[in-house]
C-alpha cells in the first residue's frame, strides 16, 4: 500500500509539473499582434469624405518580389484610434467568410489583415490635421492588396474606407529558395514557392556547375487547404491561402563544389517563367577534412522593416539576427534553426514574410529547421504537449514549407551529416522518453556515427531537454523541460554527445561538460583529451522577445547572456573544433571555448559508457 501510494504520488507530482509548465508557456509569450484585433465585431462605416490612395499601381516591374507602397490619407473626423491595415487578397468582405461560422451572426469581416499601422505612425498631428502619408513594405504573396482604414482602436473596429486596389506585376512568381540537405551527403533539396499549381505549369529546377552546360530537375508540388488546419484563428480569421510548395532534388553532387540554379516554370504555351538566379556549395563527403562551419540559434520570429504591427515587440531580435547572418554569409556553411521559426501562431500570411525575410541565407547555404511548440503543439493533435501554441497550424505548415530529410515529415525528427559533423535533430513535440518511436529514432543516430571519420557529434533539439536555469525551470525543480533528461542522458553519455543544443528559453547559457547534474570537466575555455560529458547550451536568443530574469546560478552553469545572438561552430580539422557565441546586434564574439582531442579518446570509456568487460581475457 505505502508502494502505491509513493507510485502515484510521484506520477502526480510529474503531471503536475508538466500541466504547470504547458500553462506557464502558455502566459510567458505575448499575443500575436494581430490577435489583438476584434475583427469579427467591424461594423461598416464608410465615409466618401475619407481619401485613401494606394501608390504605386504595380509593385515588381523589374522582378523585385518586395516593394515599397506610399499609403495617403485625408480624413475630416480623425482620432488617435484610427489605424491602416494591409489585406491581400483586396477583396476582404463578408463574401469570403467561410459557410461554417462560430459567430451566431455572419460578421462583416472575417479575414485579419496581414499588418496594420496606426495612422499617428508616421506624424503625430494627424489627430489633428487628419491627413497622414504611411510607408508600408509588401511582398509577393499571390494575390492583389488593399489598404483599410479603420476607426474605434482594435476592439471595436469600424471600417472607415479602402482604398485603389494594386499588386505585383506577376504575382504568381517563384520566389523564396530554400536549400536543405537530401537523405544522402551529395543531394541538396530545393523548395519554394509560387502561385502556379501543376495544372497550369510544370515545376522544375535548371541547375549545374559554372560555365557548364545546366541540367533540369523535376519538382513536386504540395499545398495546403484551409481545413487541413486544427483550429482558430488557422482555420479562421487568420487563414491565408500558401500557393503551392515545389522541391526537387538534385542529386549526385561533386562534394564542396559551387553549383548555380533556378526555379523555372513551364507555363502551357510553352513560355517559361523564372526565379533569380543563385548558388550553393555542395556538401563535403562524411569524414572529409576540411574546414567545415555552422550556424545554430532557435526562436526567431519575423521583424517588419517598416514598423508595422507592433512586431518590434513581438520579435525584436529577428532583423538583427537576419542581418547579421546575411552580412556573414561567406563564412558559414549551413544553419540549424532549431524550432519556433516564424511565430505565426495561425496568422498564416507571416510565413511567406519570414521566408522572404531570410530567403537570401536559405538560397544560399542549407537552412535545416527542427519543430518547436509554435509549430506543432495543438491539443487533440498528437502532440507530446496539449498547449494552442501553433494557433491552429499543428505542424501543417511548417512540415509542408519546409524539407527535412525524415521518414515521415509529421514526425520531426532526422539526421543529417555534413563533413566532420554528425547532427541527431529530435522533435520535442512528440515523445521522446525511452520506449518511445522517437527514442529509438535518437539512439540509432547516435549509434550510427563512425566518429574516426565524423568525430563532431551533436544533438539538437526545441526544447531544454538537457540544462537550464530558466526561471520557470528552476521553479519547477527540474533545471530543463520536466521529464527532459531522465531517459535522454544515458545516451548522450553511452555515444559520448560533444554538444547538445536547445531554443524554447529565449536567451542563452551553456553549461561545463555535464553528466547526472555533475561537472566532470573544471576547464571552461579549452578541453582536451576525454571529454567524461556532454556540454549543453541554450541558444533561443533568435529574435523573439527575451524571457524572464533568471534565478540563481547552478554551479553547471558557466555563461548566461541576456541577450540575442547565435552559435557558431568552426570544425578545422578531426581533432580541432572552434565554439563561439555570438550577439545579434554586433557579430562579435561574447562566449567561445576550444575542444582538442585524438580519436583515442573517443574511445575512452567514461562512466555509463562502455559496457562491461567479459572474462574472455
Amino acid at each position: 500500500m505505502e508502494d502505491s501510494s509513493r507510485s502515484c504520488l510521484k506520477l502526480f507530482t510529474i503531471v503536475f509539473f508538466w500541466c504547470l509548465a504547458s500553462a506557464h508557456r502558455v502566459h510567458e509569450y505575448d499575443k500575436h499582434p494581430l490577435s489583438k484585433i476584434d475583427i469579427y465585431k467591424t461594423t461598416v462605416a464608410l465615409s466618401d469624405s475619407v481619401f485613401l490612395k494606394a501608390n504605386p499601381l504595380i509593385l515588381g516591374l523589374k522582378g523585385e518580389d518586395t516593394a515599397w507602397v506610399t499609403v495617403d490619407l485625408v480624413n475630416p473626423n480623425p482620432s488617435n484610434d484610427d489605424w491602416v491595415a494591409v489585406f491581400s487578397p483586396a477583396k476582404f468582405n463578408s463574401s469570403t467568410c467561410p459557410a461554417e461560422n462560430d459567430e451566431a451572426e455572419s460578421p462583416y469581416l472575417c479575414t485579419s489583415p496581414i499588418k496594420y499601422k496606426y495612422a499617428n505612425f508616421s506624424d503625430s498631428k494627424n489627430a489633428k490635421t487628419g491627413k497622414a502619408s504611411l510607408k508600408f513594405q509588401l511582398i509577393n504573396q499571390r494575390a492583389d492588396f488593399s489598404f483599410a482604414l479603420f476607426s474605434g482602436g482594435l476592439s471595436n473596429p469600424k471600417l472607415v474606407s479602402v482604398s485603389n486596389y494594386i499588386s505585383f506585376a506577376n504575382p504568381k512568381a517563384p520566389l523564396f529558395a530554400r536549400l536543405a540537405n537530401g537523405k544522402s551527403w551529395n543531394e541538396m533539396t530545393v523548395t519554394w514557392t509560387s502561385g502556379y499549381s501543376i495544372d497550369e505549369a510544370i515545376p522544375f529546377v535548371e541547375w549545374g556547375l559554372h560555365g557548364e552546360t545546366h541540367m533540369r530537375s523535376p519538382a513536386g508540388t504540395l499545398t495546403i487547404e484551409q481545413n487541413s488546419m486544427c483550429g482558430a484563428p488557422a482555420r479562421t480569421v487568420g487563414w491565408r491561402d500558401l500557393g503551392f510548395t515545389h522541391t526537387s532534388f538534385l542529386t549526385n553532387l561533386w562534394p564542396n563544389t559551387v553549383y548555380s540554379y533556378r526555379m523555372g516554370h513551364i507555363l502551357s504555351n510553352g513560355s517559361y517563367i523564372w526565379s533569380k538566379t543563385h548558388s550553393f556549395k555542395s556538401s563535403p563527403y562524411p569524414g572529409q577534412d576540411s574546414l567545415q562551419r555552422v550556424i545554430i540559434f532557435g526562436d526567431m520570429g519575423k521583424g517588419e522593416r517598416d514598423g508595422s504591427t507592433e512586431y518590434a515587440n513581438k520579435d525584436p531580435g529577428a532583423l538583427n539576427t537576419t542581418d547579421q547572418l546575411i552580412k556573414d554569409l561567406p563564412n558559414y556553411d549551413i544553419v540549424f534553426h532549431i524550432g519556433d521559426i516564424a511565430y505565426a501562431d495561425g496568422y498564416i500570411a507571416d510565413w511567406d514574410q519570414f521566408l522572404q525575410q531570410v530567403e537570401p541565407i536559405t538560397s544560399t547555404v542549407p537552412y535545416m529547421v527542427a519543430s518547436g511548440n509554435h509549430e506543432r503543439d495543438w491539443p487533440d493533435s498528437g502532440s507530446f504537449y496539449t498547449g494552442t501554441d501553433s494557433g491552429g497550424e499543428c505542424g501543417v505548415i511548417a512540415e509542408t514549407l519546409y524539407y527535412v530529410p525524415a521518414e515521415n515529415r509529421a514526425k520531426f525528427w532526422y539526421s543529417t551529416d555534413y563533413g566532420m559533423f554528425h547532427f541527431c535533430i529530435a522533435d520535442t513535440e512528440h515523445d521522446w522518453r525511452e520506449g518511445s518511436e522517437q527514442y529509438k529514432f535518437i539512439e540509432k543516430c547516435l549509434a550510427s556515427v563512425d566518429r574516426r571519420k565524423q568525430p563532431w557529434l551533436i544533438f539538437a533539439a526545441h526544447r531544454p531537454l538537457g540544462y537550464s536555469s530558466n526561471d520557470w525551470f528552476g521553479q519547477e525543480g527540474s533545471f530543463s523541460e520536466p521529464m527532459g533528461r531522465d531517459d535522454m542522458q544515458k545516451l548522450w553519455q553511452k555515444y559520448r554527445v560533444d554538444i547538445a543544443f536547445y531554443g524554447h528559453v529565449h536567451d542563452y547559457e551553456r553549461t561545463c561538460p555535464i553528466y547526472q547534474n555533475v561537472c566532470v570537466n573544471s576547464e571552461v575555455s579549452h578541453y582536451s583529451g576525454t571529454m567524461n560529458g556532454t556540454i549543453h547550451v541554450v541558444v533561443g536568443g533568435g529574435g523573439h522577445h527575451l524571457g524572464t530574469s533568471f534565478i540563481g546560478i547552478p554551479n553547471w552553469s558557466l555563461y548566461r547572456d541576456f541577450d540575442f545572438g547565435f552559435v557558431k561552430l568552426t570544425a578545422f580539422n578531426r581533432s580541432s573544433l572552434l565554439f563561439e557565441y555570438k550577439k545579434s546586434s554586433d557579430g562579435k564574439v561574447y562566449d567561445s571555448f576550444t575542444i582538442h582531442r585524438e580519436y583515442r579518446d573517443i574511445l575512452a570509456c567514461v562512466h555509463d559508457s562502455c559496457g562491461t568487460s567479459t572474462w574472455a581475457s
